[in-house]
């Protein structure tokens, strides 16, 4: 018997990156799966993926940012299976333009909302059947910028991150005496597409002594497969590793 067999999953921002491979480390070991993103073409591809484990997938095309798109994920996700056991917020964005000087304020309204406001509409929906199901387990995929600001992640992915750290506690807060336990998971650099879209790319012998998605992935699973009796309220995952990001930093803010 598998580790999680029997219980759902739902992972948003899960058509790529750290994503797509937590949510084939959970369904390698048994959960059902609903995965949520915004595009429906990759979401497919991925899903036949994980759906060659042995596990059912939803796919579901929804903006976190909107509570109304959420609700109704939730509730299809509910009709599908009628119980949902874990939730892993992991999805997330940014901005080309990062720095205080240079983001809008609409981009730093798209990133908070994504990023925060995203976990929160997710985790407030999911949270009543969780509480009537007597358990549940919410993992909130951060950033290690968000226990110190970054100049290349920017202001407002700083900001968001360190913001869902603070959420987090407050799930456990209000939420242990139902059952229900989270988990900030902190990665340092992560070797996903993403990190091909900064200012400074790095290069590929940098991104080969990054964490790779199968790590963060691997660090979700000992999480969400704990004793429901323990909590890991933050578990930090960093590259053995570490690189020198002053040029980074200097190409953030334009210098040379």
């Amino acid at each position: 018997m598998k580790r999680l067999d029997g219980k759902v999953a739902v992972v948003t921002g899960a058509s790529m990156g750290m994503g797509k491979a937590i949510a084939l480390a959970l369904a390698s070991e048994g959960a059902n799966l609903a995965i949520v993103a915004r595009r429906e073409g990759p979401l497919g591809e991925a899903a036949e993926e994980m759906r060659a484990l042995g596990v059912q997938v939803l796919s579901c095309t929804a903006d976190i940012a909107d509570s109304d798109s959420v609700d109704a994920m939730v509730e299809s996700v509910l009709e599908r299976y009628g119980r949902l056991d874990i939730l892993v917020n992991n999805a997330g964005v940014n901005m080309p333009n990062r720095t205080l000087a240079d983001i809008t304020p609409q981009d730093w309204k798209t990133t908070v909302d994504v990023n925060l406001t995203g976990a929160f509409l997710c985790t407030r929906a999911v949270l009543p059947t969780m509480r009537s199901l007597g358990q549940g387990t919410i993992a909130n995929v951060s950033s290690g910028s968000g226990r110190r600001a970054s100049i290349p992640a920017g202001v407002a992915y700083s900001a968001s991150k360190a913001a869902l750290s603070s959420f987090n506690e407050s799930i456990n807060l209000a939420e242990r005496k139902n059952g229900v336990r989270a988990c900030l998971i902190i990665p340092g650099e992560v070797n996903t597409p993403h990190v091909m879209k900064r200012l400074y790319p790095p290069s590929s012998e940098a991104r080969a002594i990054m964490l790779q998605p199968e790590d963060v992935a691997a660090a979700v699973l000992f999480v969400v497969t704990m004793p429901q009796r323990a909590t890991v309220e933050e578990l930090v995952l960093m590259p053995t590793v570490r690189r020198n990001r002053d040029d980074d930093a200097k190409a953030a803010l334009g210098q040379r």
